[in-house]
This record gives C-alpha cells, structure tokens and sequence, in this order.
C-alpha cells in the first residue's frame, strides 16, 4: 500500500489524498470531522496527505512528523505561487509600462 500511495503522490497529491482516504483509516484517525480533509483535499492536498500519515492515535504529530508537515505547507504555497507566475506569463503586457 506504501508504494501505491508514493506512485500516486507523485502524480497527485490529491489522487494519493484520495487512495488514503478510501482504502485506510488513517484520515478518519487524524481528523474529527468530514469538513477538514475534504477542504485540506480541495486547498492543501499535501499537508493533509503528510498530517494524516504523520498523525499518531493518543499521540499527535510530534517531531520530524511536524517537519514533514511544514514541508507540505512550503509544497502547497509553492505549488500556487508557480501557478500564479504561470499565469502572468500568459497574459500579454503583464510587465510593461505605460
């Protein structure tokens, strides 16, 4: 199951988010409710993914698991602010001057 949920992360964090979900507990372990990673699935894809593998019945995310989780974070934003350069690079006279 580990490396079917690696090759699907690699493809998409969302796909590996949804494998996780359906086929494991542990997104149900690491969060109370459906709302949380149903909306980490829509907006942060990775650090829901990382936070649910990290997460540790009666324990929590503790150590290199906070690691891995801010590692997702900077995954995230770095995915949309890529996305975001893309998209001024499509639109014409972006960057000249009047």
């Amino acid at each position: 199951m580990g490396c079917l949920v690696l090759l699907a992360s690699m493809i998409s964090p969302r796909l590996a988010l949804a494998i996780v979900w359906i086929f494991t507990d542990f997104v149900d372990r690491a969060y109370d409710s459906f709302i949380v990673p149903f909306l980490g699935l829509l907006f942060l894809p990775w650090t829901t993914l990382i936070y649910a593998l990290a997460y540790a019945p009666r324990v929590g995310v503790t150590g290199w698991g906070w690691f891995f989780v801010i590692l997702g974070v900077l995954a995230d934003l770095s995915s949309y602010g890529e996305n975001a350069r893309r998209n001024r690079e499509r639109v014409p006279y972006w960057n000249q001057t009047y």
